[in-house]
């Protein structure tokens, strides 16, 4: 990783109990880039209560500590942040290699957010199924997991994510995106863990996903949307 006093790109890891993930990830990463642009990796907890902040400053990362809820951790990563690009990524998504790379290219052919396309780390073929999906270029195939980059500006003029979302906050946040600016869809694949599936079983989880979908196109609340998250879907949020 090259390292210098101004970060081309920020990598925003929002954590909470992560222990088992982030520390891979980190090496993962440092392995992953190309060594030719300036980055930082910020993981941002939530409170974590096993070793997740350990296993993350051992591994290299500045790790600032914040209250939980992704979409506040994320903000105040992004506040914290010295990048032009932003790179908010989750801690069991692992990017292709040499992302960095790729990442700043679409910067430079004038894209300020995108995301890669995604496939999980499982051979269900229901799930690779729906990763097909993530190919196509519309809002509702965009999820946090197909991790997100966006200029510095373009985030601080959006706002930033809506921190009223406990869930959803990446969808929310893209549909605002995408009403303003040219979504790019990188041509390669984030490898994201299917721990959640799981856990909920493939089809009962992708239903609910697709319930909380339904609800928020008819208008329901961030709250109605999380409490029938905590409701329906077990796991870490």
């Amino acid at each position: 990783m090259k390292l210098n006093s101004i970060p081309d790109i920020s990598i925003i890891i929002p954590v909470l109990n992560e222990e088992d993930h982030i520390g891979a990830l980190l090496q993962y990463l440092q392995k992953c880039l190309s060594g030719t642009i300036a980055v930082e990796i910020l993981v941002v907890d939530g409170g974590s209560t096993d070793d997740t902040i350990g296993c993350a400053i051992a591994n290299g990362a500045r790790v600032l500590r914040w209250e939980k809820g992704r979409s506040r951790q994320m903000n105040f990563g992004a506040r914290h942040a010295q990048g032009a690009l932003l790179y908010f990524l989750h801690a069991d998504t692992l990017p292709p290699k040499g992302f960095d790379r790729v990442l700043m290219q679409a910067a430079g052919q004038g894209y300020r957010a995108g995301c890669f396309r995604m496939t999980f780390d499982h051979n269900s073929n229901f799930l690779r199924f729906f990763s097909w999906f993530s190919r196509i270029n519309h809002n509702i195939c965009r999820g946090g997991d197909q991790s997100l980059f966006i200029t510095r500006e373009l985030f601080a003029h959006t706002g930033g994510f809506d921190e009223d979302y406990l869930v959803y906050e990446d969808i929310e946040f893209t549909g605002r995106l995408y009403g303003i600016t040219r979504f790019k869809i990188l041509p390669r694949y984030v490898k994201t863990s299917a721990r959640k599936y799981e856990v909920n079983g493939l089809v009962r989880l992708q239903y609910h996903f697709g319930v909380i979908h339904v609800k928020k196109y008819f208008g329901a609340t961030p709250e109605r949307l999380y409490q029938y998250y905590k409701r329906n879907i077990l796991g870490l949020l």
